[in-house]
Order: structure tokens, then C-alpha cells, then sequence
């Protein structure tokens, strides 16, 4: 059991300087935080901890490993990938005047219409979900720091952990973004809010389009 402590501790303290790296996941939530509020930006979070599972299960499985090695499979993810970042890019430059969600918006500001609890997990899921990097991260991950003689359930409640852990720090993202001081300053850039997520969203897609499988 002990050994086993020892390395989860190895493992999160890997995991734990990856996750605070901001990416496409960590846009997003702040995104969903500024535009939609507390609520969509929390469920957001649960879809992407949900979707680590997702990427853990197929690593503990051995799929990680085909993924990887397969480079057609691995440029079809990498390209629906990117496909679906560029396209939030583009949606959120095509956004007109800022509306938002919730009390605690500047008077005068247009509120928007609530996002459905599905579709804010379902944001948060695909977009962790196509990230072929998640595939290049878990696999060297695991292999590096799990022994293989490890059992798999021990692997999943790692994987089901980290996930908690990863649902814990965005949710924190998104009570800091909802706070209303802070919440208050990015609403005032209306329009240019949307253009630097935009532009930032299209960034990590074509950074994505680049990924080799090494």
C-alpha cells in the first residue's frame, strides 16, 4: 500500500505543474467563466476531468499505445483536434458585443441566455477529448513513473484522483474569473475579449495541426 502512495505522489507531483500550464482547457474555462458564468465555467470543468478519464482509461488499456503509433489515427485526432479549436476561434472573432451571465454584471450590459448544463460538459469533454498531446502526455507518463506490475484498478483510482484533483483547479479557475471585481474588467474589454480568445483559440489549433507523434 505504501508503494503504491509513493507512486501517486510521483505521479501527481508530474501532473500537478502540467495541469497549472494554461492551454486550451484553461481558455476555455476562462471563457466560459467571463461569457457564461459561474455555472457553465464549473460544469465546463467537470466535462474536462470527466474526459482525463477518458484519455486514463485508453492509456491503462493499451490503446494509448496504438494511438501513438499509428499515424493515421493519430493525424485524424490531431486534425479533428484542431479543427474544432480553430473553430471556436473563429466563432468567438464573430461574436458581437459582450453578453453575459448572471447578477453581478456591469449595468447596462446585455445578459446572455443561459448554456444548457449538456452542453457546457460537452464543451469541456471534446475539448480535452481531442487533444492528441493528452495520448503523448499519459502514455510516457504512465510508463514512466507506474510500475507495470501495478493492477489496473490501482491505475484507475490514480486516473479517477487526478481527475478530482484537475475538476478541483478549474473550478477554482472559475470562481477567481466569477468573481466580480475580476469578472467586471474582462467584460469591460467587451469585443476585445473575444478577439484575444479567438486569436488564442486559433493559436493552440494550429500549434495542434504541428504536433508530430513523435
Amino acid at each position: 500500500m505504501t508503494q503504491y502512495a509513493f507512486e501517486f505522489a510521483g505521479l501527481m507531483a508530474v501532473f500537478a505543474v502540467l495541469m497549472v500550464m494554461p492551454g486550451a482547457d484553461f481558455v476555455m474555462v476562462v471563457r466560459q467563466s467571463v461569457v457564461h458564468g459561474r455555472r457553465a465555467a464549473i460544469i465546463t470543468s467537470v466535462g474536462i476531468g470527466v474526459s482525463l478519464l477518458f484519455h486514463v482509461s485508453y492509456t491503462i488499456l493499451g490503446i494509448g499505445l496504438i494511438v501513438s503509433k499509428s499515424l493515421l489515427v493519430f493525424s485524424l485526432l490531431k486534425w479533428a483536434g484542431a479543427a474544432y479549436l480553430v473553430y471556436l476561434g473563429i466563432k468567438a472573432l464573430r461574436a458581437g458585443p459582450m453578453e453575459t451571465v448572471s447578477l453581478d454584471v456591469p449595468e447596462g450590459t446585455e445578459p446572455a441566455k443561459q448554456v444548457s448544463a449538456a452542453r457546457c460538459f460537452l464543451t469541456g469533454f471534446v475539448t480535452n477529448a481531442l487533444n492528441p498531446k493528452a495520448v503523448l502526455f499519459f502514455l510516457p507518463l504512465f510508463t514512466a513513473m507506474v510500475s507495470h506490475q501495478t493492477p489496473a484498478a490501482v491505475k484507475g483510482v490514480y486516473g479517477l484522483l487526478m481527475a478530482v484533483v484537475l475538476i478541483a483547479w478549474f473550478v477554482g479557475v472559475s470562481m477567481f474569473f466569477t468573481m466580480a471585481s475580476v469578472r467586471e474588467r474582462f467584460v469591460a474589454w467587451g469585443r476585445w475579449f473575444n478577439k484575444a480568445t479567438g486569436m488564442i483559440f486559433i493559436g493552440l489549433g494550429i500549434k495542434l495541426a504541428t504536433t508530430q507523434a513523435g
